[in-house]
Order: C-alpha cells, then structure tokens, then sequence
C-alpha cells in the first residue's frame, strides 16, 4: 500500500485504459512539447463560436472540475454577454487543483500543455477573446505554463499570437482557491478567496468582461474533440456521458495513480488497477467534497456520473480513494474534516464557525460523547448547509454526513463508547508541514478543550468578543453567547487571551475529560470470582 501520511506528488504515474485520448504520446515523453504535440494531435483548425457550441452539446461535455455545468451553455452564455455589452471576454484555463486527492489537471498541464491550450485558444478564437488566462498552484505547473506559452509565441507583453494576450494567475494551494470566484478575484489583483456574492462569471468576470471559465481537462476534452468529430468522440464510452474520463487514485492503493478510463468502465476494475483492497471498507467518490460509497457499491458501480449517482456517489473532482478494512473510517474522516475546517476562508459563519465545529463534534463522537454528541454534530453540519458565500461549506457538510451514513457500525461502536479498535492509519492524504510550523489541519484540530462562563460573574462586559468572535457573539442582551465547540489550536492563543481579559474573571476554558482507563485485566477477573 501507498505510504501514509505523505502528500501525493505533483505527476504521479498514469495509467490508460484503452485507447488513449487525452494521454496520447505519453509513452514518447515526459512533457509533450509543441513539436512532439503536433506529431502526436496533429493540426487543429478554428471553428466558429456556434459550431464549437454545436460540438460541445453533441458530445455532452460537462465541466471536469465538479460542478458539471454543460460547456457548451457557458460558452453560448459568455456569447450572448459580449454580444450584448460590446466587450472581447476573457477565457480562463483553471488548472488551481488545492484539493490533496487531486492531481489530474496537473498532470495534464505539466505533460500535455499544448492539448489543453489547443482547447483554450480554440473557445478564444470563437468568442473573439483578446485575453488568455492559466492559473496554477504549484511551481511545476507554472514552469509548464511558461514554456508552452514561450513555444507558441503567446506573451502578456505584447499580443503576437493571432491577437491573444496571455498571461499566468499563481493562486496558493488551497481547498477555496481552485473556485471559479476566487481564481477571477485573483486574477483581478486582489486574494485568491472567494468574494462571498455570487457574480456569475458569464456576464461580468475577470476585469468585469464576460468571462468563460472551466479546468484543465474541460479544454484538453474540447480540443479531443475538434479533432475527433462527435461520431468518432462518441464511439467510446457511454452514449449518454461519451468520451474518457480522468480519475486520481490514491488512499488504501498501491501507489497514486491518474487513470484515463472510457466511461462506463467499471469501478471495481479501475480500483483493482490501482491495486486496492478487493473489499475496501468503502471508497470516497468525487475527493473530499464528495461521498463515500461501500464496498458491494463500488463492485457495482460504473465509472460515469449517473451511475455513480445511482450508489450515493458522486464523480465530482474524479478523485477516488478507497479504504482497507486496518484503519478507522471515522478517524480518517475527522483528518478530512480538520483540513477542510482550516481551509475556510474565513468569510462567513457557516465557514468560520459551523466548519470548526463540526471538525469538534465528530471529535466529540469518537471520543466517547454518545448519542447527544453525534445528534449535536448532526445539527451543526445543517445548519452550515445552503448558507455558506461559497460552495465550500456545503461540500464539506456533504463529506461529514456521508461519512455518518456510510459507516453505521463503527459509529454505533464509538457512540458505545468502546470505539471499533482499529488505528487511524492515515492512509487519505494530505498536505504536509510548511515552513511555518505543522500544516494548516494540524493548527485547525479541536483540542479538545471548551469556553464557559460563570454566569454569577459575568457583567457583559463584552471585551471577549472581541478578541475571538469566532467563538464567542454578543447576544441582544449584551451578555457572551458561546458557540458549542472545542476550541480549535489555532485559537488557542487568543482564547487563552480572552480569558485574561475578562475583568470580571467570568470566563475560563475547561479541559477535555479524562478517558476512562480500560481495566486491568487481573483485577477485572478477581471482580468476576467474586
């Protein structure tokens, strides 16, 4: 099995399952560069703004990045917007993968640029789009940027290359940066963090233009495509979702792998592909926005998003992590759901506050809080849901419900008090540390520890609020209102700080109970003689 606890590299190994498309001549070169990409792709020629349109609709291609919002509607969209104000668009290649289970954008920027430009200038040329954007996280992505724009002639200092101005947007890597708002703010000049309004992009995007934004492999898939024909692009996979589809896999696996499969195949063969348990606990669909489907669901499901939709899954981000039957599920989930509580962006209650604490009330359930605990971690993640300003805390929320259907018996087993017996292995991968310490899902984990107040003290005073209002509001009347939760690490210091501030000394943090010691086995066996 995979090594744990380590993050997955930036290109792990690809695999092809049938004939390939968007990794052909892979087997030639480590990066495809102009030349080696026009040998392998050939040529491709304009098409105009309603036949590519016409195209994208015949094929059913959908957004690769998750939403799968249909291509060709955004691209007659962002049209109909231009048309309309008298103003170019913009068109912007978001290959932002902040997510740790997902590396196939990546892959395909840092070995194939030139499918996925091929794609980009294709959708350009069509809506007559003067600006091109690419934006990266990571340094190997941004160097295969680079070259590839060199190769074609594409600057952002002066338009040479058939009137397109191109140029990269770094955002950091993070969960929240990879959305569509916050990689238009940042290429806007201000931070890579969702706005907290929804603008739809189409109408006023990227210095306010219409702007047409999909990932990597969107465009890599347009540009397939063109080349192909609908009848030749439809003659693999399912009549209803044709074409290949790109999935990482790591998890419980033998190494990371991103596979290009026909849709349609199934998932128990891509799994057994990436040498996975024959019988996983259950294997998480879509990556850490996703849901967890168990081990009958994934020897019968398909790789396609109705079918995976079918067993409770998703095919989301086309990340795909199995688990084996030697670590904890809960243990795994509450990993995940630390790092997604420490990817907020920090913008809106649901995301600063709700996210925290449902992190603290799975911790709660683990560790032996019952039935109140689980219901209390039940009612926090509602009341995150539907409310966020961005689309983050409902895919977190979807996550953590998931992993409470998904594993009943070992839930049922914690809630008991006992736990299921088995070790957090770590096998779901993650971020490691940075150059400021542990990483940012470590600092996030709840310590266990809880604010409270002696109301016999309390005045109002108020000044607790202000020092940290992520975990404490005024309420009407003036007086602390408390949110139920552990106090995460990282605010720590400053709860810490609230308390000495309090003048009436009402407010204090109380430590976690201590865990029952298992008995001794001696003295149990004399207590039963007896």
């Amino acid at each position: 099995m995979n090594a744990r606890n380590v993050p997955l590299p930036d290109v792990p190994h690809v695999v092809t399952v049938g004939l390939p498309h968007l990794t052909s001549g892979f087997d030639l070169a480590a990066r495809l560069d102009l030349g080696t990409h026009l040998k392998v792709h050939g040529p491709l020629a304009p098409v105009t703004g309603e036949h590519l349109a016409t195209l994208a609709e015949e094929v059913s291609l959908l957004g690769k990045g998750g939403a799968g919002f249909p291509f060709g509607r955004k691209l007659r969209a962002v049209a109909r917007a231009a048309d309309r104000r008298g103003v170019p668009p913009v068109v912007v290649v978001n290959s932002s993968e902040g997510e740790p289970a997902c590396r196939k954008d990546t892959v395909l920027i840092n070995r194939a640029p030139h499918l996925v430009l091929d794609g980009a200038l294709l959708a350009a040329e069509a809506l007559g789009a003067r600006t091109l954007l690419v934006a990266v996280t990571r340094d190997s992505t941004e160097a295969s940027v680079t070259d590839a724009f060199a190769e074609r002639g594409l600057t952002d200092r002066r338009i040479r290359n058939r009137g397109i101005r191109a140029r990269i947007v770094r955002t950091p890597e993070r969960m929240v940066s990879g959305e569509a708002s916050a990689v238009i703010r940042a290429a806007n000049g201000g931070p890579a963090l969702p706005p907290g309004r929804r603008e739809r992009a189409a109408e006023s995007g990227v210095a306010g233009a219409p702007t047409l934004l999909s990932n990597a492999e969107t465009y890599a898939q347009l540009a397939v495509a063109a080349r192909l024909g609908p009848r030749r692009y439809a003659r693999t996979g399912v009549p209803d979702e044709p074409g290949t589809v790109l999935l990482t896999l790591s998890g419980a696996v033998a190494r990371p792998l991103v596979v290009e499969v026909p849709s349609g195949v199934p998932l128990g063969y891509v799994l057994q592909l990436a040498g996975a348990p024959p019988f996983p606990q259950g294997v998480l669909t879509g990556g850490y926005h996703g849901s967890w489907i168990d081990a009958y669901a994934a020897h019968d499901a398909a790789v396609s998003r109705t079918s995976l939709a079918s067993f409770g899954g998703t095919l989301g981000a086309g990340a795909l992590l199995p688990i084996g039957p030697e670590t904890c599920p809960l243990g795994e989930s509450l990993r995940i759901a630390n790092w997604l509580a420490a990817e907020t962006a920090g913008q809106c209650g649901p995301c600063k506050l709700g996210l925290p604490a449902a992190a603290g009330g799975l911790s709660d359930v683990l560790n032996g809080g019952g039935q109140a605990a689980l219901e209390a971690l039940r009612e926090v993640a509602q009341a995150a849901k539907g409310r966020g300003a961005c689309k983050h805390p409902d895919g977190s929320v979807r996550f953590l419900l998931s992993t409470l259907n998904a594993f009943t018996d070992d839930l049922a087993a914690h809630i008991l008090g006992g736990g299921c017996g088995r070790p957090t292995a770590g096998v779901l991968p993650l971020p490691g540390p940075d150059r400021h310490g542990p990483a940012r899902y470590e600092r996030a984990a709840p310590s266990g520890e809880k604010l409270a107040v002696d109301w016999t003290l309390c005045q109002g005073h108020g000044l607790c609020a202000d020092v940290v209002p992520e975990l404490i509001r005024l309420g009407h009347d003036g007086y602390p209102t408390l949110a139920d939760t552990s106090v995460p690490l990282h605010l720590r210091p400053r709860a810490q700080r609230a308390v000495r501030r309090c003048p009436a000394l009402a407010l204090r943090i109380e430590q976690p109970p201590a865990a029952p010691s298992a008995p001794v086995a001696g003295k149990a066996l004399d207590r039963r003689r007896s």
